[in-house]
């Protein structure tokens, strides 16, 4: 490949991802704007630049729309994010932290909590984020484990994933098994993912949290490319495979526990995005990484927006509306656009 066609990718990707920070502005703009009552955007511009007087809408805008708009774009780009990183670790286009029992662990922490109630020595509100944000841990703990052993191979480490998977679903229908009604309920809502109780000291949580492993992860975003070409070829280039997976189980581990910690569980966000962005911007994790969470968050802040024009008055669980976004897209990504995500 001659500099100048090289230079002339750089600049198609630098503008597929300067193309979906657009949207992503747009969608943002949309779901301030968007809900019960639906506001002109002029408004919504007015409070976001301090010269409304309308108390009202000061506190529909600033208090209850901007958190959730933002919980939904910080989320949507840590999925994205982890997603990348894990398809990318484990050489596998269905892998995540949704498909690898992740989030199901981070669930089955959050279901715990909400059982144990009254008994915990922490107030809920806080009881539930952090054991989701442990039991995530625990999981990707897990699979890095496996990892460890001698032999380990990336189909190994998905297998492991699996079987978190299935196991921490089985704990979790256990716990809605002894659950009473009350904590039923709370448990099947959480489950479903919603925006709904997010708060700005929250989105600031997980925005910390997100910018301080993007620069960790692109500092190894050499190493990742090579690992695309396989484990030998990427030692041979002088990559240490066993440390280089086990920073990204780390880091996923992080990104993935902080997200699911307070929108509850959502799926394809993760799945999908990755490769959005490597269709668009190809495989180098230099480009790749950037726009898939951007593509994330594009995805999840459109999610926020169906589920409040959905049904006027009436706001779906985040997670719903994903799901069945998510399956038909990925359905025509994988029999249309498969052969050329790069896959081997």
């Amino acid at each position: 490949m001659s500099a100048t066609a090289w230079r002339g990718g750089n600049r198609r990707r630098a503008v597929v991802t300067a193309a979906a920070l657009l949207a992503l502005l747009a969608s943002f703009a949309a779901d301030l704007a968007t809900g019960p009552a639906l506001l002109p955007l002029a408004d919504v511009l007015a409070v976001l630049g301090g010269v409304s007087e309308d108390r009202m809408l000061n506190a529909i805008v600033l208090q209850l729309r901007l958190p959730i708009a933002v919980m939904a774009a910080l989320v949507g780009a840590a999925l994205g994010l982890s997603g990348a990183v894990m398809q990318t670790i484990l050489n596998n286009p269905l892998a995540s932290s949704y498909t690898l029992g992740i989030s199901a662990a981070a669930g089955f922490g959050a279901a715990l909590a909400i059982l144990a109630g009254a008994a915990l020595p922490v107030p809920e509100q806080y009881a539930i984020p952090v054991a989701a944000f442990v039991f995530a841990g625990l999981a990707c703990a897990m699979v890095a484990g496996v990892g460890r052993l001698r032999g380990a191979t990336p189909e190994l480490l998905v297998l492991a994933g699996i079987a978190c998977l299935f196991l921490f679903q089985s704990l979790l229908s256990l716990l809605q098994f002894l659950a009473s009604p009350e904590a039923l309920q709370q448990i099947v809502f959480w489950l479903f993912g919603s925006l709904m109780r997010a708060s700005l000291g929250k989105a600031a949580i997980v925005a910390a949290v997100l910018a301080a492993m993007l620069p960790l992860l692109m500092r190894d975003a050499w190493r990742l490319t090579a690992l695309r070409l396989g484990d030998e070829r990427a030692a041979a280039l002088g990559v240490r495979v066993g440390p280089l997976r086990l920073r990204c189980f780390a880091a996923v581990s992080l990104l993935t526990g902080v997200a699911v910690a307070f929108v509850g569980t959502i799926g394809f966000v993760g799945l999908v995005a990755p490769h959005i962005a490597r269709m668009l911007v190809g495989e180098d994790q230099r480009h790749l990484l950037p726009a898939s969470a951007v593509f994330g968050a594009l995805l999840l802040s459109v999610a926020s927006v169906a589920s409040k024009v959905i049904l006027p008055g009436t706001v779906f669980p985040i997670g719903i509306i994903t799901a069945l976004v998510g399956v038909p897209f990925f359905a025509w990504l994988v029999l249309a656009a498969g052969p050329r995500t790069g896959w081997r």
